[in-house]
């Protein structure tokens, strides 16, 4: 009886490739098992990169500093030991290993172990880092090829800039306001720090066209035209205010109304409200209360005996709460004015003091491999880290994505590099912080045919891995439920279907202690 070759010895380390590793299957296990293949040149033809790689080759990228710190440290110590067990100085420190061992000649077996000792020893200079980190070091060392400074200091909180540079736009742009435009300002914006959040947030998005006019024209314009919207809406209300209201009044009159639905002490207070609305062009809301749902063909259908009346204000009722959400504002306008101010006057500051943020770190490095000389850089990065391999792929976001297909093309599938990315899109759960399960979707279409998962859980009990899949093969079968994010491609097909893993369980059994 033969067994199955684990998928960490049989895993293709050229081209491109997606591994599925849900929660306790061995992803970390399994990344360190790639970077021993990389490293003594496993696979052969079939299945190897084609020659031996050392640590500074191998790029392997991570979510945080700690997940770094911990794999950096699980791959040193793997690699470790293994030479000791090439060298027959300690038993397999697993399975694997033991069956990658196999796999070489005893003659062959010192040179392995002498191959891996070099690598623990170059575990310091291992390209072991986050994406954030990389990218600066990236900068840094492809200076004139990516456009930066040689030298840039990292900060790591710029909250004191921007709330600098937001107060000089403040200055520039709000004090100087009379009127409307400055009444606006005051009940919208309030001041520079109720604002600074709001323009933060537009950041990445405020690259709309510029119309060469200034807040004050913005607001002055829009607040006009929302007027004359207002002014459209409410002069039919003048007429069929009265008009409904005597309907209404006849209804009761004649006794053709439900009495507990449609009382003059419940509509007159309406129609009222509307008039006084209806008359002073400076006010703006309406509230009428459930007026809104009874002053409706369907609600006067329910409150009337026999055939309802009709009549345009009933037609348009139910629209007009939205129509007057809907009333053009300034602020969509405005916003991208101040974002699109401060987000240049910011970077503007940031290049004059040889600093970077994070964030920058990544638009700067995404937007040198866009730029004419971006064949290049990608070219060199290739050629320094011919092997990539991506931890925690589900929570990369769209630059991210953008960086690495510049540098490896992963629709290519080149078989001169190398890149793995290693996700679960069930533990997609960082959209607040850019992180988008569509550039997942990205690249699971982009390795059609090179998806590999990882099949079995060593952390669970059999009945908690039972249960989860239970859960999610239900799911999959009802039409709403399938893919367990409701996404669907135009086909229909269902683009992140569930694989369920087997378990391989736990030597603990839940007991009861029995009081002596």
């Amino acid at each position: 009886m033969t067994t199955k070759t684990p998928l960490a010895l049989a895993f293709p380390l050229r081209g491109s490739q997606l591994i599925e590793a849900s929660a306790g299957t061995g992803k970390t296990f399994t990344i360190s098992a790639l970077y021993l293949r990389l490293v003594l040149g496993h696979g052969g033809e079939a299945a190897g990169f084609g020659r031996e790689l050392l640590p500074p080759q191998i790029l392997v990228v991570t979510f945080t500093d700690a997940a770094t710190k911990e794999l950096r440290e699980r791959i040193r110590t793997r690699l470790a030991e293994a030479a000791r067990f090439f060298r027959d100085e300690t038993p397999a420190p697993d399975d694997l290993i033991a069956e990658l061992r196999e796999q070489y000649s005893p003659e062959q077996w010192s040179g392995c172990a002498n191959r891996l000792d070099i690598a623990a020893q170059w575990m310091d200079e291992a390209a072991v880092s986050t994406i954030h980190s990389w990218c600066q070091r990236m900068l840094r060392e492809h200076a004139f090829d990516s456009g930066s400074l040689f030298t840039q200091t990292l900060e790591t909180d710029h909250s004191d800039l921007l709330g600098e540079v937001l107060r000089d736009y403040w200055r520039l742009f709000c004090y100087p306001m009379q009127g409307d435009a400055l009444s606006w300002v005051r009940a919208n914006w309030g001041g520079p720090a109720a604002l600074l959040p709001r323009v933060r947030a537009l950041f990445g998005s405020e690259r709309g066209l510029d119309d060469g006019k200034e807040p004050a024209e913005l607001i002055a314009a829009c607040l006009q035209e929302r007027r004359k919207a207002l002014l459209q809406l409410k002069t039919p209300w003048l007429r069929w205010a009265a008009e409904l209201r005597d309907i209404c009044l006849q209804g009761v009159a004649n006794k053709t109304v439900d009495g507990r639905k449609m009382q003059a002490r419940y509509f007159e207070p309406w129609f009222e409200k509307i008039s006084a609305w209806a008359e002073d062009e400076s006010q703006e809301q309406l509230d009428i209360g459930t007026g809104f749902s009874r002053l409706t063909p369907d609600g006067m259908a329910e409150a009337w005996k026999g055939q309802a009346p009709s009549h345009p204000g009933l037609d348009a009722m139910p629209g007009l709460k939205a129509s007057l959400d809907a009333l053009p504002t300034p602020d969509a306008a405005v916003l991208q004015h101040a974002a699109r101010w401060v987000g240049t006057r910011f970077e503007e500051e940031k290049r004059r003091r040889a600093e970077m943020g994070f964030d920058d770190m990544l638009l700067r490095l995404d937007a040198a491999l866009q730029a004419d000389g971006g064949e290049r850089l990608a070219t060199l990065i290739r050629e320094q880290f011919p092997v990539a391999l991506i931890d925690e792929f589900q929570d990369t976001d769209p630059v991210q994505y953008r960086i690495f297909e510049s540098i490896y093309r992963i629709e290519d599938n080149n078989p001169e590099c190398g890149l793995f990315l290693i996700g679960d899109p069930k533990q997609a759960i960082y959209a607040f912080r850019g992180a988008d399960i569509y550039t997942y979707l990205r690249a699971r279409q982009a390795t059609s045919g090179r998806l590999h998962t990882l099949g079995t859980n060593f952390r669970s009990s059999h009945g908690m891995v039972n249960a989860v899949n239970h859960v999610f093969e239900r799911a999959e079968s009802r039409e709403l439920g399938r893919g367990a994010f409701l996404f669907r491609e135009k086909n229909g097909e269902n683009p992140v279907p569930f694989l369920p893993v087997a378990s391989q369980g736990r030597k603990e059994v839940f007991g009861r202690r029995l009081r002596q």
